[in-house]
């Protein structure tokens, strides 16, 4: 049974960040070794760890054509499904390209300072295919690179056994965890294939792990170096972005999932069940959470938490992430539940309530949240799959300072200056560089300013 509780009963430590890192010795040596011996460190790597461990690492495009020719085959709803998911994913990120103005302004007679927003060259995307090969994070991902101009899209996932090479596999009893099968064509999760060629990506490798974000941050033989890394992955792969932050930029260091639900009287208790459900079914630790002003909504919520659990396919995991994580606040009143949304800064926020005035203060009222989801029909699993919102958002309470990843992630905005030679502007320029330089005890800067008027 979900814990409820009082607001007043909510222990401090619930607004604190939740971390579950302590790996960060085996991620270092993983990723001193990727980058001192490349791909046969990688080679090493998915033997250890994965189900196959490809002789190279490079997926052809023909493959990738070929997954997404099969999934339109034999899963047509699937390919449509990834194909609305992205065409909604890809308006939405080109809109926030647009958002990003490119302009030049005259500050002074003479003085003209601008902006320009330039993509990366070249963009390195992480996508996970453990218990739940994530295709959605390939759109998440690939899409609003692909808005924001970036040249080329690397993609690294973990390998699977190819077609071809599954009858070998199965008869020497390989393919399986603890038992990769070594030497085969490169291959992945066939969705995450079909995913990619979809969305855009332009060079996809068989290669997972924190060993995966190693070869993109500093390149190996197969695997290009890149400018940026995003996506999620467990504990190994964050740490690993961490700590080749600075080597290359990062969209976010990622923790396990959150949903915060704001719910009133005029809430279905079997749709915000079914949310809390569907974020604990991601992850034993991942924490669902609803605070509300009714003590009816709430008794009835936990009912209903307990009646879907019993039919849930993935109960195990959701019940441990119940017991273990999720709650239930009632609130003296649905102000004070934005406050403690505020102070905890989920990933997910959503306000079950009706539309009207009430709603539009709650909403108006929160602000530290990864996305917002308004009303009883604004399920969080659109925001997951097909919205045309991203997915990958911040958790552990750093909403508090960053938003989810967008288009600028890979745009980088840049400042230029240019000045007309003896303009009013540009002279008293030169004239206040001097005084600073000068206040600082830099007589070069302040030489190299007052040459120009001199």
């Amino acid at each position: 049974m979900i814990l409820m509780q009082k607001y007043a009963e909510v222990e401090p430590s619930f607004f604190d960040g939740r971390d579950f890192g302590g790996s960060i010795d085996t991620v270092k040596a993983v990723l001193a070794d990727v980058r001192s011996r490349g791909d046969s460190a990688l080679a090493e790597y998915a033997a250890r760890f994965d189900v196959a461990a490809p002789a190279t690492l490079a997926i052809p495009v023909a493959e990738l054509k070929a997954a997404a020719d099969s999934l339109r085959q034999n899963n047509p709803d699937l390919y449509a499904a990834i194909q609305y998911s992205h065409d909604l994913a890809l308006r939405f990120a080109q809109k926030q390209r647009e958002s990003f103005d490119d302009f030049e302004t005259e500050l002074a007679p003479g003085v003209f300072t601008g902006q320009k927003n330039i993509p990366v060259d070249r963009a390195g995307v992480y996508v996970p295919a453990g218990r739940f090969p994530l295709v959605s994070t390939v759109v998440m991902t690939v899409t609003p690179s692909v808005a924001a101009g970036v040249k080329e899209i690397v993609l690294c996932t973990p390998p699977r056994v190819h077609p071809d090479d599954k009858a070998a596999a199965a008869q020497a009893g390989q393919g399986v965890p603890g038992k990769p099968f070594v030497g085969g064509k490169p291959y992945a999760d066939e969705g995450i294939l079909a995913a990619a060629y979809i969305c855009g990506a332009t060079k996809v490798f068989a290669c997972g792990g924190a060993q995966a974000i190693g070869a993109m941050a500093f390149g190996t033989q197969s695997v290009p170096r890149v400018d940026v890394i995003v996506g999620p992955g467990n504990k190994f792969v964050a740490e690993a972005k961490k700590l080749v932050y600075g080597t290359v930029g990062i969209d976010m260091i990622a923790g396990p999932t959150e949903v915060f639900i704001i719910a009133d009287k005029t809430a279905n208790p079997a749709w915000v069940a079914a949310d809390l459900l569907a974020q604990a079914e991601h992850d034993v630790v991942a924490q669902p959470v609803l605070a509300t002003d009714s003590a009816d909504l709430a008794q009835a919520v936990a009912q209903e938490i307990e009646k879907q659990l019993a039919v849930l396919p993935t109960k195990a995991t959701a019940a441990e992430s119940i017991k273990n994580c999720g709650r239930i606040i009632l609130c003296d009143s649905l102000e004070q539940a934005a406050d403690v949304a505020n102070r905890k800064a989920p990933e997910h926020l959503e306000l079950a309530m009706a539309d009207g005035a009430e709603r539009d203060k709650i909403a108006a009222l929160v602000h530290n949240y990864g996305s917002l989801f308004i009303g009883h029909g604004s399920a969080e699993v659109f925001g997951d799959y097909a919205a045309g919102l991203n997915h990958t958002l911040p958790t552990s309470g750093s909403a508090r300072f960053t938003g989810g990843l967008s288009v600028r992630m890979f745009l980088k905005t840049v400042t230029t200056l240019r000045t007309v030679e003896g303009s009013s502007g540009a002279v008293d320029s030169a004239r206040m560089s001097g005084i600073l330089g000068d206040a600082e005890g830099l007589a070069g800067h302040a030489r190299a300013a007052r040459i120009r008027i001199e």
